[in-house]
């Protein structure tokens, strides 16, 4: 069976990609089933770049195929921030409550229509020779004022869809699936990766 690792020890983001690409019938795996892998330092100023780095540099390590996925979240009122910071927005030991608390502090008084807010996500494909694409998703949403539901991680219990009328915190994953940046990306990264599994099948 055909091996396919996720560059990053992010639990939940594996979870949501393993579950799309499970028609594929490949194993999936991450850097927790994968010691010794190096640590990529994130210092690309797109999430193009870093999810470009983190596939070529494991591929080259692991010698498999190899996803490198970057994503956060732009805030228009905040000049796109966190950006590529978000994970890390509150700090070097930055936790999804820590940077849910500062977004809300940092939005203190702005009010709804200015609250405007999209999550970004890069999906790269890189085998241990080369950089085979970076394929790119969105979803644009509002912040709410306050965490609502918790489902999901990251800023999700903060982030609002107002078609649902629901943060990504309060919807089913299943529902999720089908908007969500990762998963516009990953419906681009499904078509890509079959191609590559049927050029590479001799």
């Amino acid at each position: 069976m055909k091996e396919l690792l996720i560059a990053t020890r992010n639990k939940g983001k594996v979870r949501e990609i393993a579950d799309i690409l499970s028609p594929l019938g490949i194993k999936v795996t991450s850097l927790n089933d994968h010691p010794g892998m190096p640590d990529i330092v994130e210092d690309g100023q797109t999430f193009r770049a870093n999810a470009a780095k983190k596939a070529v540099v494991i591929a080259q390590h692991a010698g498999v195929l190899v996803m490198g996925e970057d994503s956060g979240l732009e805030v228009d009122a905040l000049g796109g921030r966190p950006g590529v910071y978000s994970a890390r927005y509150s700090g070097e030991n930055a936790t999804d409550e820590s940077n849910n608390d500062l977004l809300i502090k940092e939005l203190s008084g702005v009010p709804v229509e200015k609250r405007t807010a999209r999550y970004r996500c890069a999906m790269a494909l890189a085998d241990k020779d080369a950089l085979i694409d970076v394929l790119e998703g969105s979803c644009e949403g509002l912040i709410a004022t306050e965490r609502r539901g918790t489902n999901g991680f990251g800023y999700d219990p903060l982030f609002y869809i107002p078609a649902r009328q629901k943060t990504f915190g309060e919807l089913d994953l299943s529902v999720k699936q089908t908007m969500s940046h990762r998963a516009v990306a990953l419906r681009q990264f499904l078509l890509l990766l079959e191609r590559y599994l049927v050029a590479h099948s001799g």
